[in-house]
């Protein structure tokens, strides 16, 4: 069952973004690893900025989470992590249709540039990479994060962005 994550489930939201987000660690640029990857202070700050949680519960228990954060003119997916035990089990694939058909906004993901996996559940699901330069404006536009952030990941965007923006292709 997919539902809205309160404030009350941060606790475990960040669980499970720390339990998932292990796979990062010697992958991304060790200057971009840090413990725990996402403080409980730092989800509270995505909250506050607009990002809305939704998780996969089983059992009373969330497994899963994905956020989507609404920037006016396009949508952000934030934040796709699925308890390690429960990867591949199809979680990640049904929070993300979710979120799609909760906005009819372009989206726009941001992901490690070496997180491969990350980058291919994308891909399967109908996302193209942006091209660099497209890359490099939109997380500044969009995001907010580090230049080395910036230095290091991608986007990739949804055919309505594509269409609407006549997007490059990487």
């Amino acid at each position: 069952m997919i539902r809205r994550c309160l404030v009350t489930d941060a606790a475990e939201v960040v669980e499970i973004v720390n339990d998932a987000a292990r796979a990062y660690c010697g992958v991304i640029e060790a200057d971009c690893w840090k413990e725990p990857y996402m403080p409980l202070e730092e989800l509270l700050h995505e909250i506050e900025d607009g990002v809305q949680f939704y998780g996969w519960e089983d059992s009373d228990r969330l497994v899963g989470v994905m956020g989507i954060q609404d920037k006016g003119d396009v949508a952000l997916i934030r934040h796709a992590y699925v308890r390690t035990v429960l990867r591949k089990h199809g979680i990640g694939g049904k929070l993300l249709k979710y979120l799609q058909d909760m906005t009819s906004l372009p989206i726009l993901i941001g992901t490690w540039s070496t997180a491969t996996w990350a980058i291919s559940f994308y891909e399967k699901h109908g996302y193209r990479l942006v091209s660099w330069n497209e890359k490099e404006r939109l997380l500044r536009e969009y995001w907010s994060i580090s230049e080395r952030q910036v230095d290091t990941s991608v986007v990739l965007a949804d055919n309505k962005w594509f269409n609407s923006q006549k997007g490059e292709i990487a």
